[in-house]
């Protein structure tokens, strides 16, 4: 076989330059494209602290917000008729009367839809209420 061999004016051979450009502007595009780029959050979480129900029970700011397995909803064992939210917010407007800085205790089953601890949570932030903890069950210990 018969290679040629380009010579430059000096009689240097040449290196074609433009393959190596593509290989280097393509490795670029790999590298932005496949970057993933972390977005951390930070979300303050008060967490709660066991203590005891006569202790909870003492404190009379705080509004026992109840849902049962079936999305029944009850605020200071007061049954609601429908979880509508104009129903939600008159019940809470009921409860929070002379309270001056409430807060929500919610207390949901086990078998609770999450939608409906989501739907009850909403309705009292929209209430005013930035308070809210959530109630768990520490005497089953399995």
């Amino acid at each position: 076989m018969n290679f040629r061999r380009y010579l430059n004016d000096d009689g240097d051979n040449l290196i074609d330059l433009a393959p190596l450009i593509d290989v280097v502007f393509i490795l670029l595009i790999f590298f932005m494209v496949s970057t993933t780029f972390s977005r951390e959050s930070k979300l303050d979480i008060n967490l709660p602290e066991a203590t005891s129900e006569a202790e909870q029970q003492a404190k009379p700011d705080v509004i026992v917000f109840s849902i049962d397995a079936r999305s029944r909803f009850s605020i200071n064992s007061k049954v609601l008729l429908n979880t509508q939210e104009a129903t939600i917010k008159q019940a809470l407007s009921e409860a929070m009367q002379g309270i001056k800085n409430p807060s929500v205790l919610i207390n949901a089953d086990a078998d609770a839809p999450h939608r409906s601890v989501v739907k009850a949570m909403d309705a009292i932030q929209r209430q005013g209420i930035s308070q809210i903890g959530l109630a768990t069950d520490v005497s089953n210990n399995q």
